[in-house]
């Protein structure tokens, strides 16, 4: 693997964030224009495994997705800057807004202005759904497997379906090269050397431990809220369009921190704004420790963002090493042409999913047809095409507002 400047690393990945419009699989369009296409940071298939990988374990699989690839890149220490550079401009904004909530529901210009950000975002997971699904097709078999995934996922959204689709993939392509005869026999003695990073684990692990019994013995409203969010971040897969009706119950219903308007209209804003929906767990938490002063507020911001996202890092740490060994071994090797081809069928029932969302019209089917167009045949930068669906919505807003 080719040397690569971790200033200039950390740079693309902040162009992702800028990017990174409308939830975790239009998140990974955009880690496949830059980081794979433009970069050559990793190739498609390499991003392709990341992707599955990630969707396996609990947490926010797009930025579990790209700080993986800082760990291939640079090791842990790239891969925790890059999760800083990637999570930490939405954290801020939204961290911040939860001392001046009151102004959201005046910001109604702003949200108008992210009107075409649905369709756009649609419009960015078909081109990378086509894209993916020229490598991961590798005959009829895998075609079938994409098919499959794909229909699956797209009427079945319980959080379990997406790892249960990736395990039988895979399943399903070594039970097929065994029936063919062309899948490698089992050694009696694997060379590959498992070394996995233990005290990662154990934190995970300790983290859950200390932060429940903290809350039992000393019912703190920061130890409260650091133990629920962080417990969000280890129960939860995919990405924040699962983890908050779980905030939403606890959060509003149960212990009555915020009213929903409140929750709504922060949750709103997020879905518009570039980098993962788990940052609203900032919003959340400032929001919930207000009344108690501003260090306390400050602290339940911080809490939320650091609470919901240290789960992932942690399994990231422990995990990409492992996988990176656990990769060699025959029956995974032969596995992953069917995990490869599931993790395609996920992507590709992302882009109706998305266009639904935003709702069906001619102006959106433009939009996300003109999207796909600019970034897959023209090859407009993802940025700009996203400068210019912002620039859109303001100009529409203005005219007919």
């Amino acid at each position: 693997m080719k040397s690569v400047s971790k200033t200039v690393f950390l740079k693309d990945v902040f162009l992702c964030s800028l990017g990174a419009f409308g939830g975790p699989e239009s998140h990974m369009s955009v880690f496949l224009d830059q980081l794979v296409r433009k970069k050559k940071y990793l190739t498609e298939e390499d991003l392709i495994e990341l992707i599955a990988l990630c969707s396996i374990l609990p947490g926010p699989t797009s930025t579990q997705t790209i700080t993986s690839v800082g760990y291939r890149t640079g090791g842990p220490v790239l891969a925790s800057l890059t999760m800083l550079v990637w999570a930490l401009p939405i954290l801020l904004f939204m961290g911040a807004l939860s001392f001046v909530y009151t102004l959201v529901d005046r910001l109604s210009f702003l949200q108008e202005s992210l009107r075409f950000i649905g369709p756009m975002a649609a419009g960015f997971v078909v081109v990378a759904a086509l894209r993916i699904g020229r490598k991961v097709v590798k005959d009829r078999f895998t075609a079938l497997i994409l098919l499959v995934s794909g229909t699956f996922s797209y009427f079945f959204h319980q959080p379990w379906v997406f790892p249960l689709l990736l395990v039988g993939g895979g399943t399903a392509e070594i039970l097929r090269r065994r029936r063919d005869g062309t899948g490698e026999a089992p050694r009696p003695r694997d060379p590959v050397t498992l070394k996995p990073r233990w005290g990662y684990l154990g934190v995970f692990f300790g983290l859950i431990a200390a932060s429940l019994t903290i809350r039992a013995v000393w019912a703190h409203p920061l130890a409260v809220l650091f133990e629920s969010f962080y417990r969000y971040g280890y129960l939860v897969f995919g990405g924040g369009q699962v983890v908050v009706p779980m905030m939403f119950s606890e959060l509003v219903e149960i212990n009555r921190y915020m009213s929903a308007p409140e929750f709504l209209a922060g949750y709103g804003l997020v879905q518009g704004m570039p980098g993962p929906m788990f940052s609203f767990a900032a919003f959340a938490g400032g929001m919930a420790a207000r009344g108690a002063g501003t260090a306390v507020q400050l602290a339940g911001a911080v809490l939320g963002g650091v609470g919901i996202f240290l789960p992932g890092l942690l399994l990231i740490f422990f995990v990409f090493p492992l996988w990176e060994d656990i990769k060699r071994i025959s029956l995974i090797k032969i596995s992953l042409a069917g995990i490869n081809a599931a993790a395609g069928g996920l992507l590709a029932a992302a882009a109706p999913q998305l266009f639904m969302a935003a709702g069906v019209s001619p102006v959106n089917i433009a939009v996300t047809g003109l999207t796909a167009v600019l970034l897959g045949v023209v090859k407009v930068p993802a940025p700009l095409v996203v400068a210019a669906a912002l620039g859109a919505g303001a100009v529409t807003s203005f005219f007919t507002g």
